[in-house]
């Protein structure tokens, strides 16, 4: 894994998606309808700073009862595999429920474990609730919808890929996210993306103003996206 420093990570967290997907692009590494999950996860709290951290995967059940006892055992040893993630850490739960979001996971209580286990926020693309106590903590999270219940909600893997809303994340992968969703920062690249990202922002700062100076033309605009592109 590679190792970023805690300024190069906050220069990565407050690029927005937008720009950061632009971003990456730049450097051809993968096709440009991969590296992000799809409008099925939402973001739940858009005023909330943006998300950023390595991912710390998990896979749960919990739509059907036990086959024995009445509930499942709770276990705590994916807790230890969490904090083997370099922070801040972000929790991707994928539901894999024969009905997926039936039953939370996360929760007051799990939302506060996982806060005091250094994660900064959560993709699921099951559901998730007590969304008051995670705002509260300045939690974020990304997830497909909310459920009262945590049904019978139980781990039954974690620290193999997942895969969130057609991203397909693998344990220690550095995920972004913000009110326009989550995606994936190839580490190879990941120090040299903010230096980018800045100059795709001027150019693109600089066809902004044109359109918003008064005085635009068809000539003056194409110019402006022209010089864009270059």
């Amino acid at each position: 894994m590679n190792g970023l420093t805690p300024q190069q990570m906050e220069r990565l967290r407050q690029i927005d998606a937008c720009t950061l997907a632009n971003t990456i692009e730049q450097f051809h590494e993968r096709l440009r309808n991969e590296g992000f999950a799809d409008h099925s996860i939402n973001c739940l709290f858009p005023n909330l700073p943006n998300m950023l951290g390595y991912a710390a995967t998990v896979k749960i059940r919990g739509s059907d009862l036990p086959t024995a006892d009445g509930v499942y055992s709770d276990r705590t040893d994916w807790w230890d595999y969490i904090l083997s993630v370099p922070a801040p850490r972000v929790a991707v739960v994928q539901d894999m429920a024969t009905k997926v979001g039936l039953g939370s996971l996360l929760g007051a209580v799990h939302i506060n474990i996982l806060r005091a286990l250094g994660c900064v926020g959560a993709v699921t693309n099951g559901s998730v609730r007590d969304i008051p106590a995670a705002e509260k903590l300045g939690f974020q999270i990304f997830a497909r919808g909310v459920s009262v219940s945590h049904a019978y909600v139980h781990i039954v893997e974690f620290g193999k890929p997942v895969e969130i809303g057609g991203l397909k994340i693998q344990s220690g992968d550095l995920l972004h996210g913000d009110l326009h969703g989550v995606q994936n920062i190839p580490l190879d690249i990941a120090d040299r993306i903010p230096g980018v990202a800045e100059r795709i922002a001027a150019k693109e700062k600089a066809v902004i103003e044109v359109c918003q100076s008064g005085d635009v033309t068809i000539e003056k605009l194409r110019a402006a996206v022209a010089k864009n592109h270059s």
